[in-house]
């Protein structure tokens, strides 16, 4: 394991942040990590736990006075809140000061997304300020990750938020189609010190400059589908120059891009070179550092195809589960139903096989649509499609762990079942029992 007093890890931090920062920093790797949370505001404005304070370059972002356990927490469940490290949070107030407006939909790319920290956060600041008008594609070409990645986005709940599992090359073909990109690309981990005993066993000095090369590498082939003039915002949860100040300097060079350096009224934040970096002992969170760039090379204009007519005659008989317009297509037997508004969008990412885009409704069979868990967290989700039961705390984590539960006083047939006002999913209601439908890849498992 790694000795943070290791002559190429102190060298490294020294040449990259100086001498009196390094040493503070390694002093302050020894500490404890804070605890964090950032919450959706179209859900839960508020956090279900005491507050040490707030996070001052998050509008929703909260230090949580003690770590509670998550798991035992519905709202959990219910995409109320994200736990993320506070320093991650960064990268979303970068996002909201540069990511500027379109007259047609904004469309964002999330380009190494999982596991969803920034997604969410992304998807919550373009919902704020964009309203419907966006496309988020949240992407992570590691299958497992992504997986996960497209859980979380299900339980944040916004329909204008697509994942899919690409190598960043496929987004080539997309030419100038992304007005943002955001790049938080796989580091050394130098910022996970704290939190994750591996990070400190992997780290080495090859380490770092394997990262650095994947990194440039990682930018150079997704780098087309920015449009001219658009931003790119790129971080690392790691400290040291090669990964971060170095890359964007090779990003502005090599691939055609002007650093932006925009104004940081927050203290406790370093200001480098080219960007901006979080440190243990500077602020409360782990490790962060991110820049922004805008794209000075030339790239075409994207132009959207019109979109065919789908299945929306067969399936426009679920239009009133949504409260925003929605168009309908069968994957299998799945039934996926999506903004209107960002049809055309949509219809240009064919090509990468989305794992999800929009809502997943529900599975047909035969004449009858079963409704989804994904439709229950959808913040496009009409509360008055279904019939309703308020579950009280042990009946609700009865139900996350998919128990049979019983609601004699809900009606037979299909009801969403909620917790603090807040939908956790479906039940089939039998009279006597109720089918549980909570997705089993999300059940509770071990229960405190």
């Amino acid at each position: 394991m790694l000795d943070l007093s290791d002559k190429d890890f102190r060298r490294l931090l020294e040449e990259s942040l100086g001498a009196v920062e390094a040493s503070k920093l390694a002093e302050a790797l020894s500490g404890v990590p804070s605890a964090s949370l950032r919450t959706n505001p179209f859900k839960l404005p508020e956090p279900p736990f005491p507050v040490a304070g707030p996070v001052p370059w998050s509008p929703h972002g909260f230090l949580l006075a003690e770590r509670p356990c998550f798991t035992d927490d519905p709202f959990f469940h219910a995409g109320a809140y994200y736990v993320q490290d506070s320093s991650a949070m960064f990268p979303g107030r970068l996002f909201r000061q540069c990511a500027g407006r379109k007259e047609r939909p904004l469309r964002v790319l999330d380009l190494c997304a999982a596991p969803g920290g920034k997604t969410t956060d992304l998807a919550a600041s373009l919902r704020e300020a964009c309203g419907d008008s966006f496309i988020l594609v949240a992407n992570e070409v590691n299958g497992q990750r992504a997986g996960v990645l497209r859980d979380n986005v299900a339980l944040w709940g916004d329909p204008n938020v697509a994942v899919t599992s690409a190598d960043p090359s496929a987004f080539a073909s997309l030419g100038g189609f992304f007005d943002v990109v955001v790049a938080d690309v796989p580091c050394s981990g130098e910022g996970m010190f704290r939190k994750d005993a591996g990070a400190v066993a992997d780290w080495s000095l090859q380490a770092v400059e394997l990262c650095a090369a994947r990194q440039r590498r990682i930018i150079a082939d997704a780098f087309p589908a920015l449009a001219e003039g658009g931003t790119l915002i790129y971080s690392t949860c790691t400290f040291n120059r090669m990964e971060n100040d170095d890359n964007v300097q090779w990003i502005a060079g090599h691939l055609g891009a002007e650093v932006v350096k925009p104004e940081m009224p927050f203290s406790g934040i370093l200001e480098t070179e080219c960007g901006y970096a979080l440190l243990p002992g500077r602020v409360p969170g782990e490790g962060q550092y991110a820049a922004v760039l805008r794209k000075t090379a030339s790239s075409g204009p994207f132009r959207l195809r019109p979109v065919r007519g789908g299945n929306e005659s067969r399936h426009g008989g679920h239009a009133e589960w949504f409260s925003p317009k929605m168009s309908f297509s069968m994957r299998g037997d799945a039934l996926w139903a999506v903004p209107e508004r960002i049809g055309m969008e949509i219809a240009a990412l064919d090509f990468l096989r989305p794992l999800s885009a929009g809502v997943r409704a529900g599975t047909v069979k035969g004449s009858v649509t079963v409704p989804s868990a994904d439709l229950a967290l959808s913040l496009a989700f009409a509360g008055d499609a279904f019939p309703s039961a308020e579950l009280d705390r042990k009946t609700a984590l009865d139900f996350l762990s998919r128990d049979s539960i019983v609601l004699p006083d809900a009606p037979k047939g299909y009801v969403a079942v909620t917790f603090g006002g807040l939908p956790l999913g479906f039940v089939k209601n039998l009279g006597t029992r109720c089918n549980n439908l909570h997705p089993a890849a999300r059940r509770i498992r071990i229960r405190r």
